[in-house]
């Protein structure tokens, strides 16, 4: 498909249209004993950030809170970028060590810590610190 009807909106609205973003943004090392996952969550409370671990898989799910002052019921918004709903993301990270997995969350920025094994590991649900 061509680009230009890719980013249609764009091209009309510019930077009238509020750009929601879905997408987690995420780096991730692949070092000798562990793989590290850092994902930008600036406005997401810890208790609304679910992850687990299933067959190979590094599932990261976000439930992003509606803004109290969203709403503009007197008429007043000029310009609304701040976004909220649902965002996941999926990663395929094999042999990992999943008993021995750790996620901290701190100032928007979760980092996730997955060791690596050799062995068949099972699935589960990860804690955040």
């Amino acid at each position: 498909m061509d680009p230009f009807f890719d980013n249609l909106e764009d091209h009309f609205f510019g930077s009238m249209a509020p750009e929601v973003q879905k997408n987690l943004k995420t780096d991730i090392q692949d070092t000798d004993k562990a793989y590290i996952a850092v994902v930008d969550l600036p406005g997401v409370n810890k208790q609304d950030i679910q992850m687990n671990y299933e067959d190979g898989v590094l599932n990261i799910n976000v439930n992003k809170s509606n803004f109290v002052d969203h709403e503009d019921k007197q008429g007043n918004l000029l310009l609304s970028e701040r976004s909220y709903g649902t965002m996941s993301r999926s990663f395929r990270l094999p042999n990992v060590d999943q008993a021995h997995i750790s996620a901290e969350y701190n100032n928007g920025v979760l980092k996730i810590t997955l060791p690596k094994t050799t062995e068949v590991q099972g699935n589960g649900n990860i804690e955040i610190q």
